[in-house]
C-alpha cells in the first residue's frame, strides 16, 4: 500500500504540474523561481511521502509544499536583494487579466494573500485553503472576508 501512496503522489505531482507552477509563480513573479520551487518540492515530496497520514489530501499536501518551497526563494531573493541593491529585478509580468487586481492581491500582507490566491486562483474550496495554511476554517472564511473587504477599498481608491 505504501508503494502505492508514492505512485500515487507521482502521478498527482505531473497531473498538477501546471497548478503547482502557477501557485508558485503567483509568489516569485519569475519563472526559472517557479519552475526551481516546484522542482524542490517534488524532491521533498517524493523524499517525504512516509509522512503522508490520508492519500485523500495528497493535492493540499504538494500544495503546502511547494508554498512553502515559493515562500522560502522568495524570502531568500528579498535578503541577497538587500544586500546587492545595485541589481535590477528581472521578474516577467504576471499573466492575470485585471493588473490592478493582481496588484491589490500583492498588496495584502501574508496569509491573505495565501488565502485569496488559493481561493480564487487556484479554485481551491475552503477546506483544501484551510488544509493548505494550516488554519481552522472558520479563521480562513473570516480572512478571506476581511481580504475582499480591503480589496474593493483599494480597487475602489484607484478607479
Amino acid at each position: 500500500m505504501r508503494e502505492d501512496l508514492q505512485q500515487q503522489i507521482e502521478e498527482r505531482l505531473l497531473d498538477q504540474y501546471p497548478r503547482l507552477y502557477r501557485l508558485a509563480y503567483s509568489y516569485l513573479k519569475n519563472e526559472s523561481d517557479a519552475q526551481d520551487a516546484v522542482q524542490n518540492g517534488a524532491c521533498k515530496a517524493l523524499r517525504g511521502w512516509r509522512s503522508v497520514q490520508d492519500a485523500r489530501y495528497l493535492d493540499t499536501w504538494l500544495y503546502r509544499i511547494v508554498m512553502n518551497e515559493a515562500l522560502t526563494l522568495l524570502r531568500a531573493r528579498q535578503r541577497w536583494s538587500q544586500d546587492e541593491t545595485a541589481l535590477e529585478n528581472e521578474s516577467v509580468e504576471d499573466t492575470y487579466e485585471d493588473v490592478d487586481l493582481h496588484r491589490a492581491v500583492e498588496a495584502l500582507g501574508e496569509p491573505d494573500r495565501s488565502i485569496v490566491t488559493l481561493r480564487y486562483f487556484e479554485e481551491l474550496s475552503l477546506k483544501e485553503v484551510a488544509q493548505v495554511v494550516d488554519m481552522p476554517l472558520n479563521s480562513v472564511k473570516s480572512r478571506l472576508y476581511r481580504a475582499l473587504e480591503k480589496l474593493r477599498g483599494m480597487l475602489k481608491e484607484e478607479n
